[in-house]
């Protein structure tokens, strides 16, 4: 199966008139945070696939003609502290960054693991029904010490190397890191999970037991 992953930056190539001669041919989109909601609906209208998302650290809204605002994307899943099997991938998200100010969708390490443990019930359902807990994990900050920074605003969370060490995904894409220049790593393994930056975009495929 392919798979689109995205993060932080509106990137050309996909806010393009030419984004299904591109992309069509995937069979899911994963935001891993920090865009704005006309881009999502833009590629999920265009792409007519699922798309599904977790919030960065950083608030998007938008405020209608009426004075009404928006807080989701249309046509869009918030997979923020959910289990959901689509298309035959098992997947679970969990948004926002270490906690750094009184913004919004900020945690402590405390915090973050307790949403982790909220996962788990979901988690153990899906190994009873399909013989594994989790293919994708969809996060917006890195593990710590995988692609994390060292400023507290970047730093990794320890609870997602746990959730890789007890639920083994396959992959484990996350955002948050901006990349500019070359040879800054942005693809690592963790035990038996493959760690992804999806800065801007990357195209994930991923084997789907049967």
């Amino acid at each position: 199966m392919k798979i689109l992953a995205i993060a932080d930056e509106i990137d050309p190539r996909l806010y393009s008139p030419l984004l299904k001669e591109r992309f069509g041919d995937v069979s899911l989109v994963l935001s891993c945070g920090d865009l704005p909601f006309y881009y999502l609906e833009f590629i999920v209208s265009t792409l007519n696939v699922p798309l599904l998302y977790v919030r960065g650290n950083h608030a998007h809204t938008l405020t209608l003609a009426d004075g009404r605002v928006k807080t989701e994307p249309e046509g869009c899943i918030n997979l923020d502290g959910r289990v959901l099997w689509m298309k035959g991938v098992i997947l679970a998200g969990l948004e926002g960054s270490m906690r750094y100010s009184e913004g919004p969708h900020q945690y402590t390490e405390r915090q973050m693991r307790l949403k982790a443990l909220r996962l788990v019930p979901g988690l153990c359902f899906q190994r009873l029904r399909h013989g594994r807990y989790l293919d994708i994990l969809v996060t917006h900050a890195a593990p710590y010490g995988i692609h994390d920074g060292q400023d507290r605003c970047h730093r990794g969370f320890r609870t997602f190397l746990w959730l890789m060490e007890k639920f083994r995904p396959q992959i484990l894409v996350h955002g948050h890191m901006h990349v500019y220049t070359p040879g800054v790593v942005t693809e690592s393994w963790y035990r038996k999970t493959r760690v992804v930056n999806a800065f801007r975009f990357r195209i994930l495929e991923l084997n789907v037991p049967a």
